[in-house]
């Protein structure tokens, strides 16, 4: 059975009718299916379709973001990858069903797989923590990071978690520092890494998988330092506003594509991901491979400064050099011409007299 979001009312209703067109039976036994009248309610639908996906804010966006159907994590994996092989532990600890990882190939190309899966039921999802990983989580994904990285594997990552596990447990076992060493890791790594964000993208349990060289959002997903509801529910103390911090945080895809956080958006099918699944497979596996493509000629160190490149870069127009520009002294911050003014102290003890000199001059 199909699920429907508030603001999905009428196609729900347009969607029944057409069900009940294509059925033949009526009170009176077999009748004649309506093939044109089949066809005017799909076109009816299709169009609904496109005026409000098309229109969606912030918040439904979330909604659609979360909903029922939409393809997890492991469907990807069962219909892009092949051959796969899953590890598992952090050999500290234990396993964390929150996140399946391990390797595979994507058509003839070797990768490390790291897949955050919410679950599919509720029993599943009561299995997988809701999407939500603990310390020992996140120190698998570093041993099997740095495994990728030793035997020149590109890493791929399926992000779709609310964040990461909250309880107590999880914080004593080390959830921060756990989360911190996994971005280092990220960041650290000399093969290609490439993170698809395929529903909800939620704080740091995010982050830590998608520090990558290419970071690709979905259409309809999400990706923010905390759920808008959270975020309501500490600004304003009520949770009822989320469309309005839903619209502050600038979490849609098309919005974080501005700044220069998103490498990549996948286009969804008409009406979301949730509506057509095998399309949106076939869709992010030629995205993984066009991005693998483009790091074939480059060697680890470039990868490396690439992505590190890439990071330094967010929040800053003028952005950074990098070795090749600045004579292989790594990765420097480029000088406006204020600051290299400002650098010089003889330019710095000129600009004083002269300022002394006119603000006497003002006096008299």
């Amino acid at each position: 059975m199909r699920n429907y979001l508030d603001f999905e009312k009428e196609i729900k209703y347009l969607e029944e009718n057409l069900d009940a067109s294509k059925n033949p039976f009526d009170k009176d036994g077999i009748s004649e299916v309506n093939t044109d009248k089949i066809k005017k309610i799909q076109d009816e639908i299709n169009e609904k379709l496109n005026g409000i996906y098309s229109n969606l804010n912030s918040w439904q966006k979330t909604l659609v973001a979360r909903h029922e159907d939409r393809p997890r994590a492991n469907f990807y994996l069962k219909k892009i990858v092949s051959d796969f092989t899953q590890l598992s532990g952090d050999r500290l600890f234990g396993e964390d069903k929150s996140i399946i990882a391990g390797l595979g190939f994507i058509e003839d190309k070797s990768v490390m797989i790291l897949a955050q899966e919410k679950g599919e039921d509720l029993n599943s999802r009561l299995d997988r923590n809701f999407g939500m990983m603990k310390p020992e989580g996140y120190r698998k994904c570093i041993r099997l990071m740095k495994l990728a990285d030793r035997f020149k594997i590109p890493v791929i990552s399926f992000i779709d978690t609310p964040g990461a596990y909250p309880g107590i447990g999880a914080e004593q076992r080390g959830q921060a520092g756990a989360i911190a060493s996994s971005i280092e890791c990220c960041m650290s790594l000399k093969v290609p890494n490439i993170s698809i964000i395929v529903g909800e993208g939620g704080s740091g349990g995010a982050i830590a998988l998608a520090s990558s060289n290419k970071v690709i959002m979905l259409e309809h997903s999400i990706y923010s330092v905390i759920s808008p509801e959270g975020c309501a529910s500490i600004l304003w103390r009520d949770p009822s506003k989320s469309l309005q911090a839903a619209e502050a945080m600038k979490l849609t895809a098309q919005e974080l594509m501005k700044l220069g956080i998103v490498d990549e958006v996948i286009k969804e099918p008409l009406g979301g991901a949730h509506r057509d699944n095998e399309r949106m497979a076939e869709e992010v596996k030629k995205s993984i491979l066009n991005n693998l493509k483009s790091f074939q000629n480059l060697s680890g160190e470039e990868i490396y400064n690439e992505r590190k490149t890439k990071f330094l870069k967010i929040g800053r127009d003028q952005g950074f050099k990098t070795p090749s520009q600045s004579k292989n002294l790594g990765l420097r911050f480029r000088e406006t011409s204020l600051f290299t003014i400002l650098k010089d102290k003889k330019a710095i003890l000129f600009g004083a007299i002269i300022f002394m000199v006119l603000a006497i001059f003002l006096m008299f």
